[in-house]
């Protein structure tokens, strides 16, 4: 079985910071969030880039949906692998 992987999308840093404290706390994610900043395309302009939090799901025990609704929390969405 392969490694699964979720990548979050959050309209900025501080929310995408959030979510990663978070999600040891809501998931038992055991090991640290990566954050990636993801400047749109064509877009110079620092305000407009979101942010990313990568998710290391050796186990594959996440939940898809939970981890949706939970970035929706905070304006994101859960990337469709």
């Amino acid at each position: 079985m392969s490694d699964v992987r979720h990548v979050l999308v959050l309209p900025d840093r501080d929310a995408a910071e959030e979510v990663a404290g978070e999600l040891a706390d809501r998931f038992g994610v055991t090991e640290e969030p990566q954050l990636v900043r993801d400047a749109l395309a064509g877009e110079d302009d620092a305000d407009d880039a979101q942010w990313l939090v990568v998710v290391e799901d050796p186990a594959a025990r996440l939940d898809s949906t939970a981890l949706d609704a939970f970035a929706a929390e905070y304006e994101g969405w859960l990337e469709a692998p």
